[in-house]
């Protein structure tokens, strides 16, 4: 059961909301050390396959914002750039990274990169209004070329 069942179930009111560091803390980092996540809570997906606007039929939410684990693919195999194109477009990334700090020790615990999608192929692409923010682990003794990352996929109204 996944909580868009549970979803139903609930009082008004109650959603699945979590803040940067929970996301980050407790969701991707259960994940990458292969402990069990909150069965019904996430799926995995490749990004690569899933057009922004199939998402939402593929989470597990009914919400405005869909919640994804996904394998970062990486654009050249001796590289650290990340393949993020799609087959009808691609995700740009923009703006800085920024920090996700735990509330306990103030140190920073992960990293949120935010990305606008873009249809057709660049430089010549059409911005559109789906944003991704991608979490990532920040941790010197992860291996840097192969890692889950935690994306936060939503569409922004004018």
């Amino acid at each position: 059961m996944g909580l868009r069942d549970i979803g139903d179930t609930l009082p008004p009111g109650f959603r699945f909301y979590p803040s940067d560091e929970e996301l980050v803390c407790h969701y991707l980092y259960k994940k990458i050390s292969k402990e069990e996540v909150v069965r019904g809570t996430l799926v995995e997906i490749d990004l690569h396959t899933c057009e922004p606007w199939m998402l939402p039929d593929v989470a597990k939410l009914n919400s405005n914002e869909w919640y994804f684990f996904s394998f970062r693919d990486r654009k050249y195999a001796t590289g650290y750039r990340t393949n993020r194109a799609t087959t009808t477009g691609y995700w740009k990334a923009t703006g800085k990274d920024r920090p996700i700090v735990d509330t306990k020790t103030y140190g920073v615990v992960g990293m949120r990169k935010t990305l606008v999608f873009y249809r057709n192929r660049a430089p010549n692409g059409l911005k559109t209004s789906w944003i991704m923010h991608e979490f990532r682990l920040e941790n010197p003794h992860l291996p840097p070329k192969e890692d889950w990352v935690l994306c936060r996929v939503f569409y922004k109204s004018r």
